[in-house]
């Protein structure tokens, strides 16, 4: 492969060589990504359990499986590297990444804490190889839509998000790492940081507090709060309020709604459809439908990084993500606003 040369400047990539790590459902979603990119080929799977590591090679027809990440670092054609681990590996996992000069998509959140979000950052930065969490909601049509409604300048400055992501339990049990504070972070870091980001990426503004509570909807017993309410507010005077389940029935349940007000005119969608409307001063329109591979998207905006191109996520705003969803955790165990961390 070709490495950027020129800041700012786009150096078409060759094949990049991709290694997977953690074979859990989320890396089938990376590697029809990768499947579908020729850009990439996936060089080889990586997971602590030897006979899932090597179930999943088989599944992508005979691709190198190792159950450690150091070794997957040392074969042959390898760039890149996608972590798909619990959220209190990333750090660690990823500043190996970066110590052997190969390039990072990591599921969000970047870290489950600031000090290493920062730190992994640095690292990237320092390395000069490309960092980037996976908050695919940025790039699916109704995220990309939206953004591109507020910059064309349609509903005026943004003033207000309402954002709510709606669905059902999708963890094999209540024993599942997500439901780990220690392991997960907590709801706020794990899901949370969806929609704090997605708000905050519209708004385009400084976010300075938060305010949250959660409930232990689905039982009592649970270690996280699997539903969510947090405000944010910004420097300039914007709110953002979000609300996130996990909890919802039937479990089968995935619902959003949005609404982003402006000074000039409205952009939202209802629970009932796909598409959304702009209300503006020249009348109503319709955005595309919210269909699109986000996944798909997501990595073909980590190839154009890496030759080059101005980042669709940068390391700077998953940093900020996290210091979001800590902000939430921490304003609802105090049930306090929480000043969010620069």
């Amino acid at each position: 492969m070709k490495h950027r040369s020129v800041p700012g400047e786009v150096t078409p990539v060759d094949r990049i060589g991709i290694v997977l790590v953690g074979a859990g459902f989320i890396a089938d979603a990376h590697s029809g990504a990768i499947d579908a990119n020729p850009r990439a080929t996936l060089i080889g799977i990586v997971d602590a359990d030897p006979a899932r590591a090597a179930a999943f090679a088989r599944k992508q027809g005979g691709i190198r499986h190792a159950p450690d990440l150091d070794s997957a670092l040392q074969w042959p054609g390898v760039d890149a590297v996608i972590l798909c681990t619990p959220n209190d590996t990333h750090a660690p996992l990823g500043q190996a990444v970066a110590a052997a000069g190969k390039h990072l998509l990591v599921e969000k959140p970047l870290a489950t804490t600031v000090t290493d979000a920062q730190r992994l950052a640095a690292a990237f930065d320092q390395a000069g190889r490309v960092l980037v969490a996976a908050h695919t909601h940025r790039f699916y049509d109704y995220g990309r839509a939206v953004k591109q409604t507020i910059e064309s300048g349609a509903i005026g400055r943004p003033v207000l998000v309402r954002l709510a992501i709606l669905g059902g339990w999708i963890w094999p049990d209540w024993s599942a790492w997500v439901g780990d504070p220690a392991r997960s972070g907590g709801h706020a870091l794990h899901n949370g940081v969806h929609l704090l980001d997605l708000a905050t990426w519209w708004l385009g503004g400084e976010p300075t507090s938060v305010y949250a509570r959660g409930r232990k909807q689905a039982a009592a017993e649970l270690r996280i709060y699997d539903y969510l309410e947090m405000v944010v507010t910004y420097a300039d005077g914007a709110t953002a309020v979000c609300e996130m389940s996990r909890a919802h029935r039937p479990g089968s349940l995935s619902q959003r709604e949005l609404l982003v007000a402006g000074t000039e005119g409205i952009v939202e969608q209802g629970w009932d459809g796909e598409s959304s409307l702009v209300f503006g001063e020249s009348g109503t329109t319709t955005l595309p439908a919210a269909g699109g591979n986000g996944f798909a998207a997501q990595l073909g905006a980590w190839l154009d990084t890496i030759g080059g191109a101005p980042p669709a996520m940068p390391a700077a705003d998953a940093v900020r993500a996290v210091a979001l969803g800590v902000a939430v955790e921490e304003s609802i165990a105090t049930g306090q606003p929480v000043a969010v961390a620069a």
